[in-house]
């Protein structure tokens, strides 16, 4: 049975998700989520996820909300990116929850404030902010990088495709790959894994599409 994730390609937390999918070699299709025109706050999206989020993952059965959770199912059903040592799968999960609270949370709404939101509805002062805290966190994973190629053990795991979620957008935030050599090189080795798509060709929707 081919696995559906909701989601939509501006979404990095729906990449991450995408992504473990994707490179696990798993059947899975994407199902466009109109998240620009409110789909996701509406009562039929909310009968799928009442969280009202994306991604949202089914496979037969098996409803899942929350990306870190889908990584996690993935590596259930395939071994893959968990880590290969009880040690390693503790570190993986370390990564992960500090990803969600110190870098993609931040990130994530940077973007939508900086590329989303109408200039005039900006807040004032909270951009400089965000960036502020995101700064902190890129050195912190740049530090870690030096002298890796993978952020826990000798592979890929869902430390890094949790890390990467919002890395690869075009959208400005305030990450600038050049600034971060070790960062860049890391995303250069997840771009070489056989499989690996940017988020607008993995998943459908773009801003292109609403230019």
């Amino acid at each position: 049975m081919t696995i559906q994730l909701y989601c939509f390609g501006e979404s990095g937390n729906a990449y991450k998700a995408a992504l473990a999918l994707e490179l696990s070699g798993l059947d899975w299709a994407p199902v466009y989520v109109d998240f620009f025109n409110g789909e996701t706050r509406g009562e039929a999206f909310r009968k799928i996820n009442p969280m009202g989020e994306v991604p949202v993952l089914v496979d037969g059965d098996v409803t899942l909300t929350q990306s870190g959770v889908m990584q996690m199912y993935v590596t259930e059903k395939t071994g893959k990116f968990g880590g290969s040592t009880p040690q390693d799968a503790r570190e993986v999960l370390r990564w992960m929850f500090w990803d969600n609270h110190k870098m993609s949370s931040q990130a994530g709404m940077t973007r939508f404030l900086m590329s989303f939101l109408p200039e005039a509805k900006r807040p004032e002062g909270v951009i400089p902010f965000m960036q502020g805290r995101l700064k902190a966190a890129y050195a912190t994973l740049n530090a870690h990088l030096a002298g890796r190629d993978w952020i826990v053990g000798d592979g890929p795991t869902n430390a890094d495709l949790s890390c990467c979620g919002y890395l690869f957008y075009p959208e400005p935030f305030g990450f600038t790959r050049a600034d971060w050599p070790e960062i860049d090189r890391w995303l250069s080795n997840i771009e070489g894994l056989s499989g690996w798509k940017h988020p607008y060709d993995l998943m459908p929707g773009s801003p292109a599409d609403r230019a």
